[in-house]
């Protein structure tokens, strides 16, 4: 009883939508049979008759469609078999209805005749057509929504777990190349590594932070880049310089995208008080950020993974894609802002 209840309540608007229609359809047919508008023709009784046999109509197509449909897609044979069916084993269960009110009130003769007979096995078959068809759109429809909902969790719990292992991959790069430059001021100037040291692990707290967000706001990526640069001025000086153009523009990107951009401007180009590597942060629709370039003389093959794992980020959250441009002069990345 509680389960039939609570599917009553879950499908009470199409229940209502049908018995309005019924209402309808029986004002209808009795304003063409009779001609005239008197109170009769409003009587819900009709109605209410053929709300009750659409509801046992809906039963027989459930019932056919849980025995009978094996998979969760459905092809159109499938549904002329369960909605033929349907409507014979309709056809039977109003006659046998049908059949036992008569005989309760003694009126078989008067009921069963041929033509009554015929004109209430067509008026079954039309009810059963239009309310079978109401039933079955509005259950497929369900279906889909519910399919829908699955695939968009499907979808998200698929594009997590792909973030994730972006971030599993970028997170030690990030630290290996930075424990590198540590290494190195070591060996130059013990207080000038202490200092680094001391700045990197405040840095690298915000690095662990954002390690289990998907997005930042521009505005929070820009302060990090800005400390960052610190880091690297560290060691090189003024052999590279960060000029920033910002537009207080609302929006999104993927955490630590400007700095992995940093990094490579400072790993492939050898810059020099005289002719420095300028990184140039221009933040309007979307964040351009480009430097000259200055090839090392001796540099080491790269895979190329960082930015690659940054673009396979970015098109899990939007169409735009992330460009990159290279000339003989300059590289250029083209990063997208994701609206908030």
């Amino acid at each position: 009883m509680k389960n039939i209840l609570k599917q009553i309540s879950q499908n009470r608007y199409f229940l209502l939508f049908v018995f309005l229609f019924a209402y309808i359809q029986s004002i209808h047919v009795r304003i063409a049979i009779r001609g005239t508008l008197d109170k009769y023709i409003f009587t819900p009784e009709a109605a209410v008759a053929t709300f009750i046999s659409s509801c046992i109509l809906f039963f027989v197509i459930d019932f056919f469609i849980k025995s009978w449909q094996k998979s969760s897609t459905f092809s159109l044979r499938e549904i002329l078999k369960i909605f033929s069916s349907s409507l014979v084993v309709y056809l039977l269960v109003m006659k046998a209805i049908s059949f036992l009110i008569s005989f309760t009130f003694g009126t078989i003769e008067k009921n069963f005749n041929r033509e009554t007979l015929i004109f209430t096995t067509f008026s079954d078959l039309i009810d059963g057509f239009i309310y079978g068809s109401f039933f079955l759109a509005y259950r497929y429809y369900k279906k889909n929504v519910v399919y829908q909902k699955k695939l968009v969790l499907y979808e998200q719990a698929l594009s997590d777990s792909k973030i994730n292992q972006l971030k599993t991959q970028l997170n030690p790069h990030f630290l290996f190349n930075n424990l590198n430059v540590l290494d190195q001021l070591i060996e130059e100037d013990k207080y000038k590594a202490s200092d680094f040291l001391n700045e990197f692990a405040e840095i690298y707290r915000y690095v662990l932070d954002v390690s289990d967000k998907k997005l930042v706001s521009v505005k929070e990526e820009l302060a990090f880049v800005k400390k960052y640069f610190n880091l690297i001025e560290y060691k090189y000086g003024s052999a590279y310089t960060l000029q920033i153009d910002y537009d207080d523009i609302a929006g999104n990107i993927v955490p630590l995208s400007l700095q992995l951009l940093l990094e490579n401007a400072v790993q492939h180009n050898l810059g020099s008080q005289s002719n420095p590597v300028i990184i140039k942060i221009h933040v309007r629709k979307n964040i351009t950020v480009a430097n000259n370039t200055i090839p090392k003389r001796s540099t080491k093959t790269t895979s190329g993974r960082a930015l690659n794992n940054l673009k396979e980020q970015y098109s899990v959250f939007t169409d735009q894609k992330l460009d990159i441009i290279k000339t003989e002069t300059d590289f250029t990345a083209i990063i997208p802002i994701i609206p908030e």
